[in-house]
C-alpha cells in the first residue's frame, strides 16, 4: 500500500496544485490568481488576433513596449531603451542571468538568498552545480548585516537574491535594509538579482526598489504576470547595466530567443489605453489586503502564529502547538477538506511547523477555504 506522506522528489508547489487540478478543492497552494485578467486586456487580444502577429518577435522585445517601459523606469534613473529585453516572465530573467554569472564568474562562487526561500532561489544554483546559501532573518525579522557580510566572505557568495515583498514570507524591505545591502554589494563586489514581481501588491507603503542606484552590480526583474492576473502569458522583463546586457541578449538569443508576439502587443495596447492598468492594479492590491487580514485573523483564531507581512501574495503561517509537521498537516487537509497548502518545508529546512496559504483567490474562495479549515480542526 502507497504511503501517502510519501514526499514529492520535485516541486511541493506542483505536487499540491496538481491534485487540486485533478481532484477539485480550493487553491491556497500555488501562487496562481483566482482573478480574472482585465476584461479590456483580454478583449484587446480578442481583437488582435487575426492580426499579422504571428511570427517571432524582436528577440529585445516588441520595439512599443520597450519604450514603454523605458519611458516609465527612466524618471527613477536614466536608463537607455537598450538596458531593458523583454523575456518569457520573471522566472526566465532568473535563469538567464544564472546562465550569465557562470560565464562571467570564472572561480566557484555560492549565491544566497533569504530564508525562507522562493524555490527557484534554492534550486537555480543547484541546476547549475553552485553552491547555495540561507541565511535567516533575526527574530524580529530584521537583518544582521554583520552576520551576513560574513557569511558572504566564508562562503564566497557572488550573487544575491531578493524579493521585496518576499515569497513566501513578504516581507518589504526598509529603505536602510536595502542601503545596507547595496554597500555590501558594491564593496564585497557581489552582484543583486531584484525580484520586484510583487513590487505593486503592497498593502501599506510601495516598497522601496533602488533603482535610483542601479548601477553595474544590480539586476532587475519584473513581470506583468501578478499584477494582471495573466500568469499563463509569461511576460516579463529585465533591467541590466550596459555593462552587462549585451553580452546576456547574446545568450538569450540561443536559449529564449523571444516573447509571445501576440501577448507582447496585446499588453502593450492596454499599458497605453489604460494608465499602465492603474485601476485594475489598485483594486487587485485592495483585494488582497483584505485577503491577508481575513485568513490571517481567522488562522490565528485557531491557534496559528502569523509574522506580520506587508504585500505580497501569501500567508506564511506557523502551525498550532499541537501539530508538528507541516507536510503531514497539508496532506491531511487536503485528503479531508480538499484545501491545499504548501508546508513550510519546501521554503526552509527550519520552517517544518510552517505552512504557506495562497492569499490571491476571489472573497468567495477565501471563505470556503477558511470554513473547511475549521471544520478540519474540529
Amino acid at each position: 500500500m502507497q504511503n501517502k506522506y510519501q514526499k514529492p522528489t520535485g516541486s511541493y508547489i506542483g505536487f499540491m496544485s496538481n491534485k487540486v487540478k485533478t481532484y477539485g478543492g480550493i487553491n491556497f497552494a500555488q501562487g496562481i490568481p483566482g482573478f480574472n485578467p482585465p476584461k479590456e486586456l483580454t478583449d484587446i487580444l480578442s481583437k488582435i488576433a487575426g492580426d499579422n502577429l504571428h511570427q517571432y518577435a524582436p528577440g529585445n522585445g516588441n520595439n512599443e513596449l520597450l519604450d514603454l517601459l523605458h519611458n516609465k523606469y527612466q524618471k527613477e534613473y536614466s536608463f537607455s531603451k537598450d538596458d531593458f529585453l523583454i523575456l518569457q516572465g520573471a522566472t526566465e530573467a532568473l535563469s538567464l542571468l544564472y546562465i550569465y554569472f557562470k560565464k562571467i564568474i570564472t572561480e566557484p562562487f555560492a549565491a544566497l538568498a533569504f530564508d525562507p526561500v522562493y524555490e527557484s532561489y534554492k534550486y537555480l544554483p543547484e541546476i547549475f552545480n553552485t553552491d547555495f546559501v540561507s541565511f535567516s532573518f533575526e527574530e524580529d525579522f530584521s537583518i544582521d548585516f554583520n552576520k551576513l557580510e560574513n557569511s558572504i566572505k566564508e562562503k564566497n557568495v557572488k550573487v544575491i537574491f531578493l524579493g521585496s515583498p518576499g515569497n513566501p514570507f513578504g516581507k518589504i524591505w526598509t529603505k536602510q535594509e536595502i542601503n545596507s545591502l547595496l554597500e555590501i554589494s558594491k564593496r564585497l563586489n557581489i552582484y543583486i538579482i531584484l525580484d520586484a514581481v510583487y513590487k505593486e501588491l503592497y498593502f501599506d507603503e510601495k516598497p522601496y526598489i533602488p533603482l535610483d542606484q542601479f548601477n553595474s552590480n544590480v539586476f532587475y526583474t519584473n513581470s506583468f504576470s501578478k499584477i494582471f492576473s495573466i500568469t499563463g502569458w509569461r511576460i516579463g522583463y529585465l533591467i541590466a547595466h550596459k555593462d552587462h546586457m549585451q553580452k546576456i541578449k547574446s545568450i538569450h538569443d540561443y536559449t529564449g530567443l523571444c516573447a509571445s508576439s501576440i501577448l507582447q502587443q496585446a499588453i502593450v495596447e492596454y499599458l497605453k489605453k489604460y494608465d499602465f492598468g492603474k485601476e485594475y492594479v489598485s483594486d487587485l492590491r485592495n483585494k488582497l489586503c483584505k485577503s491577508y487580514n481575513h485568513l490571517s485573523g481567522e488562522l490565528e483564531k485557531l491557534g496559528f502564529e502569523i509574522p506580520e507581512t506587508k504585500g505580497g501574495y501569501f500567508v506564511w503561517a506557523k502551525l498550532p502547538e499541537q501539530y508538528s509537521d507541516g507536510f503531514k498537516f497539508a496532506i491531511d487537509l487536503y485528503d479531508q477538506q480538499k484545501v491545499a497548502v504548501i508546508p513550510g518545508e519546501h521554503f526552509s529546512d527550519k520552517a517544518i511547523n510552517y505552512i504557506r496559504f495562497n492569499i490571491a483567490r476571489e472573497k468567495s474562495e477565501v471563505e470556503e477555504g477558511i470554513k473547511r479549515i475549521k471544520e478540519f480542526f474540529i
